[in-house]
């Protein structure tokens, strides 16, 4: 489990159809191989430390379902260590399980923020409200706006400057998560309330 809270911006060493190589610094402590880390908003299993980088295996199915099929070497990647009892959740509660990818349909600057507009994918609209939370690339940010078709959120200078946003351009593919807790709204009301046990 993840909060969304990036703590660092690691750069890509190589990546293939097997497994991803991310450097990095403040990820590296107190984390070891079985450990889970959330890389992009994708959750992901240490197989390998070696020096300053993390080696993680890829599923056929992660490559499919995120944007890493679109990641090449030196592209730079947010991530966060899984969360602790002890620590607080200062984002929203993340599993690193992608829903959907899309992109990016406009950035704006907005005095010293930034409005980043994206596509909403189709059937996922009505797991979006005003005001309410969604992970993008793994980053906790709260819904500014509901469109149509697209979403806004509103990024302050702090998380534009520590998180790979500051590298998106228009038309860049990001992954998203919706939150947990709308979901199982969603599935409780589409079976009306009632659990089936068998």
């Amino acid at each position: 489990m993840f909060t969304g809270i990036v703590e660092e911006i690691g750069k890509v060493n190589s990546i293939n159809s097997l497994s991803l190589e991310v450097n990095c610094k403040k990820v590296l402590e107190e984390t070891a191989v079985g450990d889970s880390i959330c890389v992009n908003g994708i959750c992901l299993t240490v197989v390998k430390i070696e020096g300053s980088s993390i080696k993680f295996d890829l599923s056929p199915e992660t490559l499919r379902r995120t944007s890493l099929k679109f990641i090449k070497r030196g592209d730079w990647v947010n991530l966060e260590r899984a969360l602790k009892l002890s620590d607080r959740l200062g984002g929203h509660i993340l599993q690193g399980h992608v829903d959907a990818v899309s992109k990016i349909s406009s950035i704006k600057r907005e005095g010293k923020a930034f409005s980043y507009t994206i596509k909403i994918p189709p059937n996922y609209k009505h797991l979006l409200v005003e005001k309410g939370s969604i992970g993008v690339d793994g980053i906790s940010l709260t819904v500014a706006k509901v469109e149509s078709n697209s979403f806004s959120v509103a990024v302050i200078p702090h998380t534009y400057e520590n998180t790979n946003l500051k590298f998106k351009k228009v038309g860049d593919a990001v992954n998203l998560e919706f939150d947990i807790i709308g979901k199982y709204v969603e599935a409780i009301l589409k079976h009306g309330g009632h659990s089936k046990v068998p």
